[in-house]
C-alpha cells in the first residue's frame, strides 16, 4: 500500500507529455471536468495511468461494455503492478429482469445466473476502497446502480484478535447474517466451515486463500491465511477482518427498523388499492409482500430483497441510492471512457429501469419502493462524481462544451498511421468493368459523375472507391490476403445472426472464425479475445462490441458490411471508431461494402485520413519509421481467479465437453471413496470450469 507508482520501459512520447501535464495540472486545479481526446492507437491507457500517478488521488474508470473494461483492467495491472487495481462489472451471466407485460396478463419473474468469480472481484474492489488509498476501479455502468450503505457494510464488518475471547456460537449467526453460508464439503468464496475448534472461512473477496480462526474454549489463539489446494500457511494475523458476503446483509436492529417501515408502506398500498376498487392489485401485493417479510425475520434474505433497499438503507422515497461512488472517499476521479458512447448509456440507465417497474408497482407485484431499487439519475452520477475526465477520440457535445480543458493525442509515439480505406460499391458486372477502367485511367471527374446519385456531392476522396460485383467472393479474397501475413480480421455487421451466420460460413470456407456479441457471457469474451490475438481464430465476426477501445495489434484488416445504412451503428462516429480497430498495426486497412458513399462514410474517411496526414508530416519531420508495436497477452478473468480453462477444452463442442465432465465426474467420485480428497476437490474445479464454458454453471 502507497503511492501510485507506474512501472514501464515507456516513456511519454509524441502528444502524450502534452497530454500527461495539461490534463494533470487541470485536475490538480480542482476543474470539474476535462476530455483527453485521443486517437486509436495514441496509448490512451498509458496516459491515463502517468495521470493517476501524477494526481494521486484514488480513481473509477468506466467503460461502456464488459470487455473493454476488462482490456483496462488488464492494462493498468501491468502498469500499476504494486497498487490495487480492481474490477467491477455486473456479476450476471444471464439476467432476465422481474417483469409484467399487462396486455397478455403475463408476469415474468425475475431469473438470474451469477458468475461467483466476478462477484469475489466485485467484493474485492470494496475492500480494497475501504482498505486503502491506492486504488483504480474498472467498472462497467455497473458502477451507478445501488449498492447499500458503505458505512453499514463496514459497521458489519467482524473483527478478529488474537487473545480475545469470542461467544463461538455468535460467530457463526453473525457470519449467516453476513452473507456467508456454511457448507462442509464445498469450500469456495461466500462459505465457511467448522471443525470443532476450528473456523474456516473463504472470504468474499479471496480467489485461492482462506482464513483460519483456531479457538481453544473461547479464547481465539491464533488467525491464519492458507492456500486453498495445499493447505499452506501463508501468512499469521494479531487481528483480521472479515467483510460481509452480501452487498445486502444488515445488523438485526436495521432489520427490524426496517420491517416495520414496509409493513407501514404494505398497509399503505392496500388501502390506495381498495380506494381504486382494484381488489386483485390489493391481494397480490398483500400475499407476496407478506411471504418476503416471512423470510426476511427467518433468514434476513428473500428473493428480491433489494427492491426493499430503501427502508434498509434509511433513504426517503426519491432519494438517489448508494452505488460504488459512495464506497470511494470524497477526493477521487472519475474517468469515462468512450464517453461518446459511455455517457449516452448512464443517461439511458434511469428511464429504462423506470419504466419497467411502473408495471410492477402498477399491478400489485410489487411495492413503491421499489422504484428506489435503481441506477444514479444522470444528474446524480454526475453531482457525486468530484471530478471528471472525459476520454474519447471522438468526444460528443457535453464533454465539449463543458470541459475547462481539451487535450488532443492526434500523434501516435509509435509513428503508426490511421488506417488505409477503400470503399467498395456492390454493383453489377458490367458497370464494374467500365468504373474500374474509369479509375484506372485517373478519370476522377467523369468517374464523379457517373457515380453522382451514389456519393454526397463534396466527397473529395474519389479515388477511395472500387468495385465489386460479388460481396462474398471478395470478403474472402481480403481475408486471405490478411492471413498470409499471419494477421487478423474484423468483420462487422449489423444484426447478431448476420454475426453469426458468416462466421459459420467462413468456417465452412476453411477459415477459423468465430463471432463476437453480446449474448455471450463476459468472461468469454475476453478469453475470445486472446484465442484471436494467439492465432487460435483468424477472423471475428461481431456487432457493436467491436467499436470502442479493442487493442489487438495483430489486427490489420477491419471490414464493415452495409457501412451505408443509416442508425447508430453506421454514424460517423461509430464508423471513425470501428476503423481505428486496425490503427494498431503498421499494415493497417479498412474496407466499408455498401451501395453507396453516405454522408456519415464521406464524413468518417474524411476525419481518418485528416489525422493519418498529421501523422504522415509528424513522421517525416522526425525520421519515424512506422512498426506494429505488440504488447504481451493478457490473463483471462478466470485465470486471474486460478481458473484457467485447459487449452485441450477451449474449442470442443459442447457434446464433447459433456462427455469430459462425465468422464471426470466418476474419476471425481472414484478419488472421493478413496479418500484422495485433494484429488477430488481438483477434479471438481476442472468440472465447473468446463460447465461454464457451456453456461451451466
Amino acid at each position: 500500500m502507497g503511492k501510485f507508482k507506474v512501472i514501464s520501459k515507456f516513456n511519454p512520447k509524441g502528444d502524450q507529455e502534452k497530454a500527461i501535464n495539461e490534463i494533470s495540472k487541470s485536475i490538480l486545479q480542482g476543474n470539474k471536468y476535462q476530455t483527453l481526446l485521443g486517437v486509436t492507437g495514441s496509448g490512451k491507457t498509458y496516459v491515463m495511468a502517468k495521470i493517476i500517478e501524477k494526481i494521486q488521488k484514488p480513481t473509477l474508470i468506466i467503460c461502456h461494455n464488459k470487455l473493454l473494461a476488462a482490456q483496462i483492467y488488464h492494462e493498468l495491472k501491468n502498469f500499476l503492478p504494486n497498487n490495487a487495481v480492481e474490477y467491477f462489472i455486473s456479476y450476471y451471466d444471464y439476467y432476465q429482469p422481474e417483469s409484467y407485460i399487462p396486455e397478455k396478463d403475463l408476469y415474468i419473474e425475475k431469473d438470474c445466473s451469477i458468475n461467483w468469480v466476478i462477484d469475489r472481484l466485485r467484493h474485492s474492489a470494496v475492500v480494497s476502497l475501504l482498505t486503502r488509498k491506492d486504488v483504480v476501479v474498472v467498472a462497467s455502468v455497473s458502477a451507478i446502480y445501488n449498492l447499500g450503505r458503505p458505512d453499514e457494510y463496514e459497521k458489519q464488518a467482524l473483527r478478529f484478535e488474537v487473545g480475545k475471547e469470542y461467544n463461538f456460537k455468535e460467530i457463526l449467526k453473525k457470519l449467516v447474517y453476513l452473507g456467508y453460508q456454511r457448507n462442509d464439503f464445498e469450500f469456495k468464496p461466500g462459505i465457511f466451515r467448522v471443525k470443532g475448534d476450528i473456523v474456516e472461512i473463504f472470504p468474499s473477496s479471496y480467489e485461492d486463500r482462506y482464513i483460519r480462526l483456531e479457538f481453544f474454549d473461547n479464547e481465539l489463539e491464533a488467525i491464519k491465511e492458507l492456500k486453498y489446494f495445499e493447505r499452506e500457511v501463508l501468512k499469521e494475523y494479531k487481528d483480521y477482518i472479515v467483510y460481509p458476503a452480501s452487498f445486502y446483509s444488515v445488523e438485526k436492529p436495521t432489520l427490524e427498523k426496517a420491517l416495520l417501515s414496509i409493513e407501514e408502506e404494505l398497509q399503505d398500498q392496500i388501502k390506495y388499492f381498495l380506494s381504486q376498487k382494484k381488489f386483485l392489485e390489493a391481494n397480490r401485493i398483500e400475499k407476496r409482500t407478506k411471504a418476503d417479510l416471512e423470510l426476511l425475520k427467518e433468514f434476513g434474505y428473500c428473493k428480491g430483497i433489494e427492491n426493499y433497499s430503501r427502508h434498509f438503507d434509511g433513504r426517503k422515497p426519491g432519494d438517489p441510492p448508494f452505488s460504488l461512488l459512495e464506497f470511494f472517499k470524497d477526493d477521487f476521479v472519475v474517468f469515462i471512457d468512450e464517453s461518446h458512447v459511455t455517457l449516452p448509456q448512464i443517461k439511458a440507465m434511469y428511464r429504462g429501469d423506470r419504466s419497467r417497474k411502473e408495471n410492477l408497482v402498477k399491478y400489485g407485484f410489487r411495492l413503491p419502493c421499489a422504484y428506489d431499487n435503481r441506477p444514479l439519475k444522470f444528474e446524480e452520477f454526475i453531482e457525486k462524481a468530484p471530478q471528471i475526465l472525459f476520454v474519447s477520440a471522438t468526444p460528443g457535445k457535453f464533454e465539449l462544451e463543458n470541459s475547462q480543458v481539451v487535450s488532443e493525442m492526434i500523434v501516435r509515439p509509435t509513428g503508426l498511421l490511421d488506417p488505409d480505406i477503400t470503399i467498395k460499391l456492390l454493383v453489377d458486372n458490367k458497370d464494374k468493368e467500365i468504373l474500374k477502367r474509369l479509375k484506372k485511367e485517373k478519370k476522377y471527374d467523369l468517374l464523379k459523375e457517373t457515380l453522382k446519385d451514389r456519393i454526397p456531392e463534396n466527397f473529395e476522396y474519389i479515388e477511395k472507391i472500387d468495385f465489386i460485383d460479388n460481396l462474398m467472393k471478395d470478403v474472402i479474397f481480403e481475408i486471405s490476403k490478411v492471413l498470409e501475413r499471419k494477421e487478423r480480421v474484423l468483420i462487422t455487421t449489423l444484426t447478431k445472426k448476420q454475426a453469426e451466420e458468416l462466421s459459420e460460413y467462413l468456417k465452412e470456407q476453411g477459415f477459423k472464425a468465430y463471432y463476437l456479441h453480446s449474448n455471450i457471457d463476459s468472461v468469454k469474451r475476453v478469453d475470445i479475445i486472446r484465442d484471436l490475438r494467439k492465432g487460435d481464430i483468424e477472423v471475428l465476426v461481431g456487432v457493436n462490441l467491436l467499436r470502442e477501445g479493442l487493442d489487438i495489434p495483430e489486427v490489420s484488416l477491419v471490414i464493415i458490411l452495409d457501412a451505408d445504412k443509416q442508425g447508430f451503428l453506421r454514424s460517423e462516429t461509430s464508423l471513425i471508431q470501428t476503423i481505428g480497430r486496425c490503427a494498431r498495426n503498421v499494415h493497417g486497412k479498412a474496407i466499408l461494402y455498401g451501395d453507396k458513399v453516405s454522408q456519415a462514410m464521406a464524413n468518417a474517411v474524411r476525419e481518418t485520413l485528416r489525422r493519418r496526414k498529421i501523422q504522415e508530416e509528424y513522421n517525416k519531420k522526425h525520421g519515424i519509421i512506422p512498426q506494429t508495436v505488440y504488447r504481451p497477452l493478457d490473463t483471462s478473468i478466470l485465470e486471474d481467479a486460478g481458473l484457467k480453462p485447459k487449452d485441450e477444452y477451449k474449442h470442443l463442442s459442447e457434446d464433447e465437453i459433456l462427455e469430459k465432465i462425465e468422464k471426470l465426474e466418476k474419476e471425481m467420485k472414484k478419488a472421493a471413496k478413496e479418500w484422495n480428497f485433494e484429488k477430488a476437490i481438483k477434479l471438481r474445479e476442472e468440472i465447473k470450469n468446463l460447465r461454464r464454458l457451456i453456461g451451466l454453471a
